[in-house]
């Protein structure tokens, strides 16, 4: 088995530019963790021979990539346009319409019928991820008239931002589960919920699941200031979050997203939830065959944050270079991830469960995650082995970002891509349950030629006392 040269893991979007069988195992081999499925664009006829070709592509190379479904939610969007782009020039006058029309120079089309509800004069409205901006004049039954205050070239169905108005729409609709209940009929367990606002609009896509006897990875999109409020509350809930920067730039000020990425990434180890951070990482090299400093710092200090993974959107989906975005992907997380203990990332998140407020009450995972990642650093183990069975010990260790790879060994390949999100968990999936992890570990380990005779190895499980208890325990074998 052949690990990465990195640790952080990469989302790609699939789309136009990578939905073919050679771009996907191009991506794969290059570092593509996570194949993102956005369902707020193609048909499920679309989607259906996306995932088929996925799970061939990673069949045939014989690697680990979870397929996560991106759930539309209430985004509202801009209908079609006749002709693209559309530019809209600042002082010009602009009627949105909730009509089914198609656009032109003076009538947009939206994509939300109670948007006259929701908007009244003075309000401001974000187009494009808020590259354009419009300031509401007048509000009639179906049109909104409004005066451009920043323009610029705008094409169909792009996003349409209201910060601080009443959206009248669940986080989590009809036609969110019905795409639900397409991605689990297609063996997909992984969402994202978007626009998420509270923990029941997780619990919402985790019962329909359970439902239907299946159960559902979550990943709670935090991209609404309510989100912030409920941050908590959602943790709590919720598989993995993910910061969806584009939509969250416009809902709250745009300066303050750096400070709100680091807490929100601070808090989500603390829990042992997989973060990733998400939008405009490389965005230039859409277009371009290299990102932009600043860009590559952007993606560098996210990592030195604590993210467990980076995404890329438009780089992969619609872009030029979509294999190049993740080859430079890889390359920033190798550098990144060598120099964390030279700029003190996450140094004190041991001390946190230590001396801190972790320390009281700590739960027994809390312990073990702790104890496992310290003794691995103190003897310079390659590698901490748990198994699958272990419920979010993978994830509670990773939180750490220790040096060493962290192996989730298990019989069960539908369970095998769970922890894929996780920053440096690598599923194993084996053929057979031998007597036990250790045996389990050492028999993979040698037969892999990973190890050198006598190498040790900690050991992460949990062993069934009876159905009320469970034992947790370190081991530290050699190899």
């Amino acid at each position: 088995m052949r690990l990465p040269t990195h640790k952080t893991k990469i989302v790609c979007t699939i789309g136009p530019a990578s939905r073919s069988e050679a771009i996907l195992e191009r991506l794969m081999l290059q570092g593509m963790n996570v194949a993102r499925l956005n369902f707020a664009h193609g048909t499920l006829q679309g989607h259906k021979e996306d995932i088929g070709c996925i799970r061939a592509v990673a069949e045939r190379l014989q690697c680990h990539c979870m397929i996560m479904a991106d759930l539309p939610g209430p985004k509202i969007r801009i209908g079609k346009l006749m002709d693209e782009p559309l530019l809209l020039e600042k002082g010009s006058e602009v009627v949105l319409t909730v009509k089914d029309v198609v656009g032109t120079f003076n009538q947009i089309p939206v994509e939300y019928k109670r948007l006259p509800e929701s908007v009244s004069p003075g309000s401001l409205i974000f187009l494009n991820d808020g590259f354009i901006q419009l300031q509401v004049e007048k509000v009639s039954e179906e049109e909104v008239f409004c005066r451009t205050v920043i323009g610029g070239p705008l094409l169909s169905h792009k996003g349409l931002n209201l910060p601080g108005v009443k959206i009248f729409a669940d986080a989590v609709s009809e036609t969110d589960l019905e795409f639900v209940a397409f991605a689990l009929q297609e063996g997909v367990h992984a969402f994202g919920v978007s626009f998420a606002e509270t923990a029941d609009d997780i619990r919402k896509v985790k019962g329909f699941a359970q439902g239907r006897g299946e159960s559902a990875y979550v990943v709670a999109k935090i991209e609404r200031a309510e989100a912030i409020d409920n941050f908590d509350a959602i943790l709590s809930a919720t598989d993995a979050i993910m910061i969806a920067r584009g939509d969250l730039g416009v809902q709250i000020p745009l300066q303050e997203v750096p400070a709100v990425q680091k807490k929100l990434i601070h808090k989500a180890n603390l829990w042992g939830r997989p973060v990733i951070t998400a939008t405009q990482m490389l965005v230039s090299m859409t277009e371009n065959i290299r990102p932009t400093r600043a860009e590559v710092s952007d993606v560098a200090n996210a990592i030195l944050d604590g993210t467990d993974a980076v995404m890329l959107s438009e780089e992969t989906a619609i872009g030029r270079y979509p294999v190049e975005a993740v080859e430079m992907t890889s390359k920033i997380a190798t550098s990144a991830e060598r120099e964390r203990k030279a700029v003190g990332a996450l140094a004190d998140l041991p001390a946190y469960f230590r001396t801190g407020a972790g320390s009281v009450n700590p739960s027994v995972e809390d312990i073990v995650s702790v104890n496992a990642v310290e003794s691995a650093n103190a003897l310079n183990v390659r590698y901490i082995v748990t198994n699958m069975q272990s419920k979010g010990v993978p994830c509670l260790i990773s939180r750490f970002k220790p040096d060493c790879w962290i192996l989730s060994c298990g019989v069960d390949e539908k369970r095998t891509n769970i922890p894929v999100l996780s920053y440096g968990v690598h599923p194993v999936c084996l053929d057979v349950e031998t007597n036990g992890l250790a045996d389990m570990a050492t028999r993979f380990l040698g037969k892999e030629g990973m190890v050198e005779k006598g190498e040790r190895v900690i050991l992460v499980e949990d062993e069934s006392v009876n159905d009320m208890q469970k034992a947790s325990l370190i081991k530290i074998i050699g190899a």
